[in-house]
């Protein structure tokens, strides 16, 4: 569906770009890879800071491309729309299965600031001294640090390719003097990537960050269009309850009508007119089960 862009299109404009020569630019030596993703994390960094854009969502749906990157490594089938169904469909009582996990691990990685305790919470197997251990492992600039800690934990415990990978991108935040965790290199390591070690492991770890800095660049500038049009038409909405629900919508990547704070009916009809008012979307393409999304 294509949204309307009625009289804030030139909002957009200002969110800056990712430059063309980092983005069309093929670095091949580790010093010159390094001096582009060091230039795609600054811009990255400029745009987090940007008030318009919907921080909470931006991490919700890159934590779900992080998820899908992480159950293709460990070589299962299931892609980002059954990850939606396993973490938005599920019943109390009901258990995710094994793709189902690695998404809410994400997840829960991304919804609170960086924190041990925080981790130890997306990642309960780990004991907080260990998650301490680990994330202190990484020492020197940003990148040389997250690389450093993905490194030591997949030498020491090489199937926990999530922990390492979300242990990395907090060490990276923590680095960058970021509040959350924003899932960076799972989506642009391959399988044969995380087992590399030094030079070839750092090279390939700065190429990531590029490709997804990239990516959350573009992504943060579609979400803040989306929910400035969202926010835009929220007046309209008589429901009671609509202004918690559109919350909702802002700070989730997809949400069952099921999950609003209003009646299953209410519910439904609501968000049949978002989608009329071109806020929000159908993400299944299905009749029954649906999920909605910015």
């Amino acid at each position: 569906m294509t949204f309307a862009r009625p009289d804030h299109t030139s909002d957009f404009d200002t969110l800056p770009r990712m430059p063309a020569w980092v983005t069309s630019t093929r670095a091949e030596t580790l010093e010159d890879v390094a001096f582009f993703s060091g230039a795609a994390l600054s811009h990255l960094h400029v745009v987090l800071g940007r008030e318009e854009v919907p921080q909470a969502l931006l991490r919700d749906r890159l934590a779900l491309r992080a998820a899908e990157a992480c159950v293709a490594v460990s070589g299962r089938p299931e892609r980002a729309g059954e990850l939606r169904d396993m973490v938005n469909l599920l019943r109390p009582g009901d258990l995710p299965g094994p793709a189902g996990e690695t998404c809410l691990t994400w997840r829960r990685a991304v919804e609170r600031p960086v924190s041990v305790k925080a981790l130890g919470r997306a990642l309960p197997t780990l004991e907080p001294g260990q998650i301490v251990a680990w994330l202190d492992a990484g020492q020197g600039a940003p990148v040389t640090r997250t690389v450093m800690v993905l490194e030591v934990v997949l030498t020491i415990a090489p199937r926990a390719e999530v922990a390492a990978l979300i242990l990395a991108d907090a060490a990276l935040a923590q680095a960058l003097g970021w509040e959350h965790l924003v899932p960076l290199l799972a989506p642009g390591l391959k399988r044969a990537d995380l087992r590399k070690r030094g030079d070839d492991l750092r090279l390939a770890c700065h190429r990531a960050l590029i490709t997804s800095a990239i990516e959350a660049v573009r992504q943060a500038a579609d979400l803040a269009r989306r929910a400035t049009h969202l926010k835009g038409v929220a007046p309209k909405l008589r429901a009671k309850g609509a202004g918690d629900a559109v919350e909702m919508f802002l700070t989730r990547d997809a949400v069952a009508p099921s999950a609003l704070p209003l009646p299953d009916r209410a519910a439904r009809r609501l968000c049949d007119r978002l989608v009329d008012l071109g806020a929000v979307r159908e993400l299944t393409g299905r009749d029954t089960f649906r999920l909605y999304g910015v």
